[in-house]
């Protein structure tokens, strides 16, 4: 499809109605970044994933962070929602509390709605499974994402304990990625231990188009084609729906 027709496409997207009218979890656009659009006649909730996701522990206020304790109760108001048809989920993070993350990642990939992700700027970290998770996941081409291991800062007591603690995580983390992209745990455990292209750290950063190289990404695109993509997604299930009945 041209470009041309892209752009008429994102021109005719209605803003519709303040999730506040249909999805009751109390949250609006105001609080929490997330909106409810009609995209292609189709009702999508847009949900945002930005700056550092905030989970047990409260980050400093000058921080731009998703607390998951808001991004739960969305997700959930978007499935139980009769009006909802789709989830389009927009990332722009850095990281951060990795159980937290997880657990946001894990209720987006059990949605029994449709869902497409876009990585705007950074998907970095926690984010790759947020990224995911989704049914089919966009990448800008300008967008990066950095795979490392789970780690910590400070003083740590007990390590052999604590070792084997960040050890299971990590398995965990590469199980999922690798459930939910084309790449595998082992190869996403290699980019995230490869100490030859981090300066002060171990880890891989990959750019839009190497990240679909490496099969984590399915392909680099645009809001515009991550909401089209959504459509077909949506139509798709209706017409499935349809056949089943």
């Amino acid at each position: 499809m041209s470009k041309g027709n892209d752009s008429r496409n994102c021109e005719e997207q209605e803003k519709a109605e303040s999730p506040r009218e249909d999805i009751k979890d109390g949250a609006g656009l105001n609080g929490t970044g997330a909106v409810l659009v009609r995209i292609g006649g189709h009702i999508i909730y847009c949900l945002t994933v930005i700056g550092q996701i905030e989970g047990h522990q409260i980050l400093p206020s000058d921080s731009k962070t998703t607390k998951y304790e808001h991004v739960i109760p969305q997700i959930v108001a978007a499935q139980q929602s009769e009006r909802v048809e789709g989830v389009l989920l927009l990332i722009n993070t850095a990281g951060g509390d990795v159980e937290a993350g997880l657990a946001i990642a894990e209720l987006i990939s059990g949605l029994e709605k449709p869902t497409v992700s876009l990585v705007l700027g950074g998907g970095h970290s926690i984010g790759i499974p947020l990224a995911v998770s989704a049914d089919y996941s966009f990448i800008a081409k300008t967008a990066s994402m950095t795979v490392h291991p789970v780690r910590t800062t400070g003083v740590t007591i007990g390590v052999p304990q604590t070792f084997e603690y960040f050890r299971r995580m990590q398995q965990r983390i590469n199980g999922f990625v690798a459930d939910n992209s084309d790449i595998s745990a082992d190869r996403y455990n290699a980019l995230a231990m490869n100490t030859g292209q981090l300066v002060l750290d171990v880890g891989t950063v990959l750019d839009g188009e190497e990240a679909v190289e490496q099969g984590l990404i399915n392909a680099v695109g645009t809001y515009c084609d991550a909401a089209r993509k959504l459509c077909e997604l949506i139509e798709k299930g209706k017409k499935g729906k349809r056949k089943k009945q």
